[in-house]
């Protein structure tokens, strides 16, 4: 009796015991799979942008390659120059995985620090955007002649230097063909940022664009000495609207935001001016009820071109001028909005005559 209690007892244990093993191998699975769901949601957060100032995150691919920006004076949300080359580089960390960041330079005092910052930090390359910078980043070169750096708007004969520059005075020529046919009043307006050789390259071609077309219609030209105020740049646009002027072009980086918000201005008013944009397609952020065209100039294209040399190891120092036969140059997409067809047409044979070397643009 004893015997068969005990051996009774035995079996109940022995079937606790199984139960527990197998309850105890549940959890573990429960366990491994609620952990691969943890991880999983986990990794939707990987790769999500961990921006801090001039970081960007976001990229799927991934690379050791870096590169630094450094802007002027304007800004990286001047909505011209210095923007389109931000979002350049933002596409090509996206495409390549590339770490890119930007500094922004408060005065020229910062230039050469904020170079040295990336340079000194083993960045693969390093931009400075406008010509302003060209002092700072010949001498930051001449430094560091292992190290690679970029220029946008200006020439630095140094070997580890690229420098992209462009015929500005083309493409401005090409928008001074549409305004000097869109004009009502014959009196249109230039505003341009500092007074350079640039600058000017801006001004002369937009002018002899003008006269080809329109030998009547006079230009009224107003620099506001800034890249960087749009206060300037809307009194400088009101003094030329208020001569009887229809249409302005600038070329002024974050002042020429204020040649915008005086036509916007003059518009809620009901009158009807215009402004030609630069750089960029403006009416993207200024919309198209005062934005005629904009002299687009690919800079967006140029950065992306060289920040790929170095990602692919083929950088080289240089000069690469970018005009209207290389594509660098042209009318936003967006001009067939408010430019007729025929004025368009018209356009582009003038580009043509440009490219075949019939028209020699000034730029002085």
């Amino acid at each position: 009796m004893f015997k068969e209690k005990r051996q009774s007892r035995d079996l109940t244990l022995r079937g606790n015991s199984i139960s527990m093993k197998k309850m105890f191998s549940m959890s573990l699975v429960m366990l491994l799979a609620i952990s691969v769901i943890l991880a999983g949601c986990g990794n939707k957060n990987q790769g999500a942008s961990n921006a801090n100032g001039g970081d960007t995150g976001g990229s799927a691919k991934t690379s050791n390659v870096q590169i630094g920006m450094v802007t002027d004076v304007g800004g990286v949300n001047d909505k011209s120059f210095n923007q389109s080359a931000w979002e350049a580089l933002q596409a090509t960390e996206k495409e390549s995985g590339a770490k890119v960041k930007y500094l922004q330079s408060k005065s020229d005092q910062d230039y050469i620090p904020n170079l040295n910052q990336f340079v000194k930090g083993d960045f693969n390359l390093t931009w400075g955007i406008g010509f302003n910078l060209a002092n700072a980043i010949g001498q930051v070169a001449k430094d560091n002649p292992s190290k690679n750096l970029a220029i946008i708007d200006s020439v630095v004969d140094a070997p580890n230097v690229k420098s992209v520059v462009f015929a500005e005075n083309e493409g401005s020529f090409l928008v001074g063909v549409v305004a000097g046919k869109l004009t009502k009043t014959n009196k249109i307006g230039f505003v341009g940022g500092q007074d350079s050789p640039l600058i000017k390259r801006f001004e002369k071609g937009f002018e002899a664009g003008i006269k080809a077309v329109n030998p009547n219609a006079k230009l009224e030209v107003n620099y506001t000495g800034a890249f960087d105020k749009p206060d300037l740049g809307k009194a400088a646009a009101a003094t030329i609207y208020n001569s009887g002027a229809d249409i302005i072009f600038h070329a002024a980086g974050g002042s020429g935001t204020g040649v915008f918000n005086e036509a916007l201005a003059r518009k809620q008013q009901g009158q009807q001016v215009w402004v030609i944009g630069v750089d960029k397609d403006q009416s993207l952020e200024f919309g198209d009820d005062v934005t005629l065209t904009s002299m687009v100039k690919r800079v967006d294209e140029a950065v992306k071109r060289v920040s790929k040399e170095v990602i692919d190891g083929k950088f080289k120092g240089g000069v690469e001028t970018l005009a209207l036969k290389d594509n660098g140059i042209g009318l936003a997409d967006t001009s067939t909005k408010n430019v007729p067809k025929d004025v368009l047409d018209l356009v582009e044979q003038y580009k043509q005559k440009i490219i075949k070397g019939e028209i020699t643009v000034p730029s002085k």
